[in-house]
């Protein structure tokens, strides 16, 4: 028998090499683009949390200079622990860094670090876990830059993982 006289419908039983390969090419592109967005996407999803964490230790500073005759929290580190602890994790919340790391079994918590004036301009290396704060200083009109305020303000910065800075202040 020879093939060219056979039923078209008999010939036409299954996929090509060719449209194999396009259909597994098409879904590795697929995959490709999702495994490149996705640690960006993590990435601004933990500088929101961050934004959001900075916007809520603003509000907890007035809540503390409301309560303390106008004075923000100043001084040591134990200071603003105490001031985190009193503020910051009403009710059971949380104030974590959102980037999932660990300090032993406990989450990492968001420390402060206090800046002189002197610090403000020059180039330090920050991390995202870190506040840094500045007493009697505001945030300027970048949000990397602060200028002097008064003795009652204090401007809180940290840095982002996607670059640039989150600034606040009372």
């Amino acid at each position: 028998m020879n093939v060219l006289n056979k039923d078209k419908t008999q010939l036409e039983k299954g996929f090509t090499i060719i449209e194999v390969v396009l259909v597994l090419a098409i879904a590795g592109l697929i995959f490709l683009m999702v495994f490149i967005a996705l640690p960006a996407l993590q990435r601004n999803q933990r500088d929101t949390q961050r934004k959001d964490d900075m916007a809520r230790l603003s509000t907890a500073v007035i809540g503390y200079a409301n309560a303390n005759r106008g004075k923000v929290p100043t001084g040591t580190a134990a200071a603003y622990t105490a001031f985190t602890k009193q503020y910051l994790t009403i009710g059971g919340d949380v104030f974590i860094d959102p980037s999932g790391a660990k300090t032993g079994s406990n989450d990492t918590t968001y420390t402060f670090t206090a800046l002189d004036s002197s610090e403000i301009t020059s180039d330090f290396a920050e991390s995202q876990n870190t506040i840094y704060y500045t007493n009697g200083y505001v945030c300027g009109d970048s949000s990397s830059k602060v200028t002097a305020g008064g003795s009652r303000k204090v401007a809180y910065r940290m840095a982002l993982e996607g670059g640039g800075y989150a600034c606040v202040n009372n």
